[in-house]
């Protein structure tokens, strides 16, 4: 099977119920052991991408990113537009549950347009390298006004044998609470697919927006590579 016909594979009941309650969903396993060395061979050359970050010195953490260039990897390309097609329901539930007026296309490309017409022209797809003593400080990629709700990021290392530590954490701040914290460790070839900002939480009241962060704990040995999908473009 493609890409596009194993995504749509998933038990999207169930994920659709996990991001309600929890703002995160695990896919299992969904990309082979191969197709991950695929892209992690990507890293290696830079005419695949834009731009490169070194995490400390922007005091995000440690380590370092790059963001894909147009136009991006086949494989790439195929699992943003394949997720996106059905994020594209749940994202404009949210936004009717939070009573945001934007709505979006049920094509990708569609909603890739809307981004470049409004300045944001940059691809946002990256792929991040965690060594010894690396973590990725809590935060939000939003890049510009228009913003899609979810995102996706792939494992594509093998815990049991390529690192230790260096689990995805998505923080919640509930209205008057305290933060709550979700800690994902994830399989080789498997995602996390959670809020990008905000989500809306029910309530007995009706749903209630409660805000998003995530990062990366430390890394505690070994090197970790993994794949981020976004589905805005960057101004």
């Amino acid at each position: 099977m493609n890409e596009a016909q194993r995504i749509g594979h998933l038990p999207w009941a169930s994920i659709s119920e996990s991001l309600d309650h929890y703002g995160c969903a695990r896919t299992g396993p969904l990309l082979k052991p191969s197709e991950c060395s695929h892209l992690r061979n990507f890293y290696q050359s830079d005419s695949y991408f834009r731009k490169q970050i070194n995490m400390a010195q922007h005091g995000y953490g440690s380590g370092t990113y790059k963001y894909f260039a147009y136009p991006l990897p086949e494989p790439v390309e195929a699992l943003r537009a394949a997720f996106y097609g059905h994020l594209v329901a749940i994202a404009n539930r949210w936004q009717e549950q939070l009573e945001l007026p934007e709505r979006f296309p049920t094509q990708h490309n569609t909603f890739v347009a809307q981004c470049h017409a409004a300045g944001q022209n940059r691809p946002t797809p990256l792929m991040l390298r965690y060594g010894p003593n690396d973590y990725n400080c809590l935060h939000q990629d939003l890049y510009g006004p228009l913003v899609f709700p979810l995102q996706v990021v792939f494992l594509l290392s093998n815990p049991d044998q390529e690192f230790q530590g260096g689990a995805f954490v998505l923080t919640e701040q509930r209205p008057r609470s305290q933060s709550r914290a979700e800690v994902v460790n994830l399989t080789q070839g498997e995602a996390v697919i959670f809020a990008v900002n905000a989500r809306p939480m029910p309530t007995p009241r009706g749903p209630r927006r409660v805000n998003l962060r995530h990062g990366v704990s430390r890394l505690h040995q070994g090197e970790r590579f993994t794949l981020g999908i976004i589905f805005h473009d960057a101004a």
